[in-house]
């Protein structure tokens, strides 16, 4: 009678590597999901990674995990750009480049404090420009859904469960980090808006921003008057909601708003010669003023370096590491517009500068279909609930 033959260990490891993959893919989908409270998921990430038993399977293991998190993107390029998806595709596998090449370079057989330095090595690149400009899906987002209220030392101790997650220890740091997921998430409550602050979600679509009609201004006004007989004293509107900011908007603006104590904190553009400024302006009655120049605009869509190099101009600057913190009415403010959300390094700078709050805000219009928004909306709660301080949001789809 033939005997069964056993699996090889080659077909052991094939099984094992394609756990690894699946499982880095499941983490990226569900911790990138939307849901605040689901973000610890992304924690499993650092020990899939780190017991790959190859390069390029630490290779394949990053790239299911990041490609799982920002699936959206496909659909959102081809939203944008009114086309099919091929070209969001491509630029979807593009963006993952930067975060496979970092961890598969840094991955190493060595166990212990040599993987650990490795990883943090790699969580340091991907969250600090130029890396961190595509550094999306960094798993130290989930530090406020774990460490609520608790600031940098927080921070500090989401970093360092992340580091256990690469040892032998990890079994002992999981069972520690889901008692702390587990107890946040039985007292979770979402960050409050600061009293007389109100944020309006818009559902305007592609035309909020390109309507420059008279009608949508006018409509836009008649939205602060309805907040403002609730109470709000300061009334936030989403990305791009003013258009191109001129002196006949600010004007029409500031008119409006005479005899009101409102003050509007609104998106628009600066343009010149040489491209434009994605800005927060903050306009009242008695004066309008820029409150905020973006720091990191989206890529390849706003930001687009490269016209430089070939003597063009046009696309939005990115003021990188500029403004982290504005003043409004005695308010210190950590603005995130859009991508910055999505991204470690602007709400770490900010928060150096000890804000009192965060206003958030994005125009998603060319978002429809996918989860990108409710990223964007549950990276902001989790920063806001770390840090311990008020959020506004305020979003057109």
């Amino acid at each position: 009678m033939a005997v069964p033959s056993r699996s090889s260990p080659s077909n052991l490891d094939g099984v094992r590597s394609f756990g690894l993959v699946a499982l880095a893919a499941l983490a990226g989908g569900i911790g990138w999901s939307g849901h605040v409270l689901a973000l610890p998921v992304a924690f499993a990430f650092p020990a899939l990674w780190a017991f790959s038993r190859s390069r390029l399977i630490a290779a394949a293991v990053s790239a299911a995990y990041f490609l799982a998190a920002s699936r959206g993107l496909p659909q959102g390029v081809a939203n944008f750009y009114a086309s099919d998806l091929w070209p969001g595709l491509l630029l979807w596998f593009a963006a993952s480049l930067a975060f496979v090449l970092v961890h598969a370079a840094l991955w190493t057989k060595l166990s212990g404090k040599g993987r650990a330095a490795r990883y943090l090595a790699a969580a340091a690149l991907m969250g600090m420009p130029p890396f961190g400009i595509v550094g999306w899906a960094h798993p130290l987002t989930a530090a406020g859904v774990l460490f609520p209220s608790s600031g940098w030392w927080g921070l500090a101790a989401a970093a360092a469960g992340l580091l256990a997650m690469t040892t032998r220890c990890w079994p002992v740091a999981a069972i520690v980090l889901a008692g702390f997921w587990l107890w946040s998430a039985a007292t979770w409550t979402p960050p409050p808006p600061p009293a007389g602050w109100a944020g309006l979600d818009l559902a305007l679509g592609q035309s909020l921003g390109r309507d420059a009609t008279l009608e949508r201004q006018q409509e836009l006004l008649g939205a602060v008057k309805r907040k403002a007989g609730e109470g709000a004293r300061v009334v936030v509107f989403p990305e791009s909601a003013l258009g191109f900011w001129t002196p006949t908007v600010e004007r029409l603006w500031r008119s409006k708003l005479h005899g009101t104590p409102v003050t509007v904190i609104a998106g628009a553009a600066i343009v010149d010669d040489a491209g434009y400024d994605n800005v927060l302006i903050a306009v009242s009655a008695e004066a309008a003023t820029i409150l905020y120049r973006e720091r990191m605009p989206v890529p390849v869509s706003m930001w687009q370096p490269w016209r430089s190099w070939f003597g063009e101009s046009g696309g939005a600057r990115a003021h990188l590491f500029a403004n982290p913190v504005v003043e409004l009415g005695g308010e210190r403010i950590a603005p995130l517009i859009c991508y910055e959300q999505l991204i470690l390094w602007p709400v770490l700078q900010s928060a150096q500068h000890s804000p009192g709050m965060i206003v958030a805000v994005g125009n998603g219009w060319w978002t429809k279909g996918t989860s990108i928004v409710a990223i964007q909306k549950a990276s902001a709660r989790a920063w806001a609930r770390l840090f311990g301080i008020p959020l506004v949001t305020a979003f057109n789809t």
